[in-house]
């Protein structure tokens, strides 16, 4: 039997329960992302005038990316509705390309996964947040027709109000974390100063001094006739003497850009390019400015205060950092001690807590079982009583029943009302129902459940004889042979 005639039967368009992953599961995008919420949703989504810190801890599907995908949706519902007071979200997930350039900085004896996530810092973790930032906010400032990161328009007139000390930050910022490869790195950064009206002329004095000695020089030589005097040394030397200013901003600037590119260890910046962007600046216009040229947090907080003051100019009284996918990247490849090593740092609560600044990190569950085993001193610096825990992503059976209601209602046909009880015969009650979805534990796992239980019971049938209910016999042999290969993949015992 064609599980479409079942459906058809019921008055849906399509299996509700054929995807697993949210970031591609079309049904929860376009009909669940507003309606279908986990219990302690309150809790995670907070309230975004004030963003909040929550840790969040869930098993693999029990639905941590559509929560993260929720908190995008709603987040840009409330900026719609808060144009002067919106929030600047920052997608952290993709780690892998931070993971790879921080390994490159590192000799070969250091680049084996343990040896690399053991040298990674708190401010690897800022740098990495700070690139993810600017990079996407200068390309909204540019108008790049695909730009990085969560959409957020901002207006001509709010780039407008930015003043000279502003520009010279985010220019500065974009110096040292803009990491787009949409075009090159100098070009792409002087039409950002163009954008920002950031006028350099005043930085070209050394060059104009040399022009001008030269002219002198050379000009009172051939206007007095005083050709002997290139013979010898002293015209010359004159000349190579106006260069001295040049060459000395141009080796210290050269010297910041080497320490900075030698310290953000998760950019792609070479020194030489970086100097050239950086001989725009004067050099009262940078004295006394953070810049990331060590391994500490504080010049990093700083330049990040100098993101948040941009951005408050420009509409965003917040900024929201969404963490997901930890287990992912090809480094750390789902094991937990990798996992640990990498999250541990950014676990500070001075981050954390940090003024007009929210982390929303849904981690792996198995990443809980390691804070058991800290010491006194990780929850001092981490104080997560302060942090909106919540140790597991739990899920009822109510509540998972209630989610498989909606996915169904969500593809129905136009004038049908199916229900999920209609599927089974008289003999599976709503509580038999609900009892066994609370053994599942997750939706992902229920959606494979009904998934598989469908193709059962169209196997279980010809075309010229449907049954258009699933009988008790083999919902129960179905999910009894559902929980023992889940609990082999618990065990590790096969692949899930």
């Amino acid at each position: 039997m064609n599980i479409q005639q079942f459906f058809d039967h019921h008055g849906l368009s399509s299996n509700p329960f054929v995807e697993e992953d949210a970031q591609t599961d079309l049904v929860f995008k376009e009909h669940c992302l507003k309606e279908i919420f986990h219990p302690a949703w309150d809790k995670i989504y907070g309230n975004p005038s004030e963003p909040a810190t929550s840790l969040v801890f869930g098993e693999k599907g029990s639905g941590k990316t559509a929560i993260r995908l929720q908190l995008l949706e709603h987040v840009n519902q409330y900026n719609r509705e808060h144009a002067g007071e919106r929030v600047f979200v920052i997608d952290y997930v993709d780690f892998n390309p931070f993971l790879d350039r921080f390994r490159e900085t590192l000799s070969s004896r250091r680049r084996k996964p343990d040896r690399v996530l053991s040298e990674w810092k708190l401010w690897d973790h800022i740098d990495a947040i700070l690139s993810l930032g600017i990079t996407g906010l200068a390309d909204r400032i540019l108008g790049v027709s695909h730009p990085t990161g969560v959409a957020s328009e901002i207006e001509k007139s709010a780039i407008r109000s930015l003043d000279r000390n502003q520009a010279r930050d985010l220019l500065l910022l974009a110096a040292c974390y803009d990491q787009s490869t949409a075009e090159t790195f100098k070009g792409r950064w002087h039409r950002l100063r163009r954008k920002l009206r950031f006028r350099t002329f005043s930085t070209y004095w050394d060059i104009a001094l040399c022009v001008l000695v030269t002219c002198l020089v050379f000009g009172m030589i051939f206007w007095q006739g005083w050709w002997d005097t290139l013979r010898t040394p002293w015209p010359y030397a004159i000349v190579l003497v106006s260069l001295l200013p040049r060459v000395a901003r141009i080796w210290k600037w050269f010297w910041s850009a080497r320490q900075i590119a030698k310290h953000v260890r998760t950019g792609n910046h070479r020194a030489w390019p970086l100097c050239k962007v950086l001989l725009n600046f004067s050099g009262s216009e940078l004295g006394g400015q953070p810049l990331p040229n060590k391994d500490r947090t504080d010049d990093r907080f700083e330049l990040f205060c100098k993101l948040q003051a941009i951005l408050q100019t420009l509409g965003f009284s917040g900024v929201l950092v969404l963490v997901d996918r930890v287990d992912e990247p090809h480094l750390i490849n789902g094991r937990a001690d990798f996992m640990k090593a990498f999250l541990w740092p950014l676990l500070d609560n001075k981050l954390l807590k940090h003024p007009g600044l929210g982390f929303k990190l849904l981690l792996p569950i198995e990443v809980e079982h390691y804070l058991e085993r800290e010491d006194r001193a990780f929850f001092q610096r981490a104080r997560l009583d302060k942090q909106n825990m919540i140790p597991s992503l739990e899920w009822t059976g109510e509540a998972l029943y209630d989610v498989a209601s909606a996915r169904i209602r969500a593809c129905a046909k136009s004038g049908s009302e199916p229900a999920l009880r209609g599927w089974f015969d008289s003999s599976v009650s709503e509580q038999r129902l609900i009892e066994a979805f609370r053994s599942l534990r997750v939706p992902r796992h229920l959606f494979k459940f009904l998934y598989r239980l469908l193709v059962e019971h169209g196997n279980a049938h010809t075309d010229d004889n449907p049954s258009w209910q699933i009988s008790s016999e083999l919902f129960e042999s179905v999910l009894a042979v559902y929980l023992r290969d889940q609990d082999q993949v618990d065990r590790g015992l096969r692949a899930g």
